[in-house]
């Protein structure tokens, strides 16, 4: 039972919580951006950049704004779950293995490069906006799905699990990208100690401990905090955490049908009285056997996943949107929209993403060294390399990384929008005409 529960992960449930986040996504983004450009623009503002919450123990000052929260503590929670989706694919599911993973991994190598070059050679001309390139390598899946979604049974779930381990492939990339490339000065004192926390965890894994308590103690006082005072991203914690929840089952499938069956036949036998709907002490007991024998039949990395999931979709990508995306335009928005960083942007995540995906999936496929997921066609991948185009979130919180100068970060913000805007449109309409012929 090593790898059977971790591909026993419901991938229509996943599915169906990014989609439904996805619509949270856009209804907190539209709020965002009503909100910063009405007459209550200066309560934005205070509420998430200059009300300091936090706490002070010795050495340790925690206080900061709530964006600063947001993107440091909230988001490290959303690259923890990061970690485990992609810890989960590459021990059982659609990055398993080297045919199931290479289709979507190329395609998302490709999503990578030729977004990030697209805006290298757009700013030819300008080197101070150069560092914005890491913005348009990454996929918004939460959106991407939502759209995704409002096709229903017009396209395939391959097409659908095909999107999401290629957004799973782009977040490792975009982590990578945080952690080399967006990280300026680093206390190395403070990496050892993370270091020695993350070794204690993998040693508990090892050890046989599967308490979440333990690994979040840990994780939290001694990785997280130590991330926050090294100069590398808090995020990047959150993912080097998720990969030392254990993920293995304490019992294996044969033991766990037999012992199942075993309580399931002595609660059958037990003889309750017609009358009454309470149940006899030995069923109560049977219960809470059962119940213990489940938490051994299920990975902790699962428990934690199918627990937090459905916070990070519906909870804390809705929040970090509406104290990210509140973008004030001040001025014209032609003038904005076609400012280098803008330009190179929109090209990157128009252009570039589908460029890169279509074109590394099409020379996988050709070369033999992967096949097209079964019922997918090429218009649907065309039409899937439109919507990865959807940056949003990370684009936007790279952007926060990638520029200091806060009207950088602006129009980085209004191209984002605007490029996600154009790839949702595109995609959309690609894949219901396609879609309808070939019905």
């Amino acid at each position: 039972m090593e790898n059977k529960p971790l591909s026993s992960f419901k991938i229509s449930r996943f599915i169906n919580e990014e989609a439904y986040g996805g619509v949270i996504l856009i209804i907190a983004t539209i709020t965002a951006l009503f909100w910063a450009n009405s007459s209550f623009f200066e309560s934005y503002h205070y509420v998430w950049h200059e009300y300091k919450v936090g706490f002070v123990w010795g050495k340790i000052n925690m206080v900061a704004s709530l964006h600063h929260w947001i993107n440091d503590g909230l988001m490290a929670l959303f690259f923890f779950v990061i970690g485990l989706e992609i810890k989960r694919e590459v021990m059982g599911g659609e990055l398993s293995s080297f045919k199931k993973a290479s289709l979507p991994i190329a395609a998302a190598v490709g999503g990578m490069l030729l977004p990030a070059s697209f805006y290298a050679i757009a700013m030819i001309n300008y080197p101070e906006y150069i560092d914005g390139w890491g913005i348009p390598m990454a996929t918004d899946i939460a959106f991407a799905l939502g759209l995704l979604a409002m096709l229903g049974s017009r396209v395939p779930l391959n097409l659908k699990i095909f999107l999401t381990a290629l957004a799973i492939a782009d977040d490792l990339g975009a982590v990578l990208v945080i952690a080399i490339f967006y990280t300026e000065s680093i206390d190395y004192n403070e990496l050892l100690y993370a270091g020695i926390c993350l070794v204690i965890l993998i040693a508990a894994n090892f050890a046989g401990i599967r308490r979440a308590l333990f690994y979040a103690i840990i994780g939290f006082a001694g990785v997280w905090i130590a991330f926050v005072y090294s100069g590398v991203h808090a995020t990047i914690a959150g993912v080097l955490i998720a990969l030392t929840i254990p993920a293995r089952t304490k019992i294996d499938e044969e033991s766990y049908i037999d012992k199942l069956t075993i309580y399931l036949n002595k609660f059958k036998k037990e003889e309750t009285d017609a009358k009454s709907t309470l149940l006899t002490k030995n069923q109560v007991h049977l219960i809470a056997e059962i119940q213990g024998l489940n938490e051994k039949a299920i990975t902790p990395l699962q428990r934690l996943e199918h627990a937090l999931h459905p916070i990070t979709a519906y909870f804390i990508l809705p929040v970090f949107a509406l104290s990210n995306a509140g973008v004030h335009i001040d001025g014209q928005i032609m003038d904005l929209l076609i400012h280098p960083i803008s330009i190179g942007i929109i090209c990157g995540l128009v252009l570039g993403k589908f460029i890169g995906i279509s074109l590394f999936s099409q020379l996988l496929v050709k070369f033999k060294i992967a096949s097209l997921p079964e019922g997918v066609s090429w218009n649907q991948i065309y039409g899937v390399a439109f919507l990865a185009g959807i940056g949003f979130t990370m684009s936007m919180f790279i952007s926060d990384l990638a520029f200091k100068d806060e009207s950088f970060k602006q129009i980085a913000k209004v191209g984002i929008m605007a490029a996600s805007a154009i790839s949702a449109i595109i995609g959309m309409l690609w894949l219901g005409l396609t879609s309808n012929k070939e019905e």
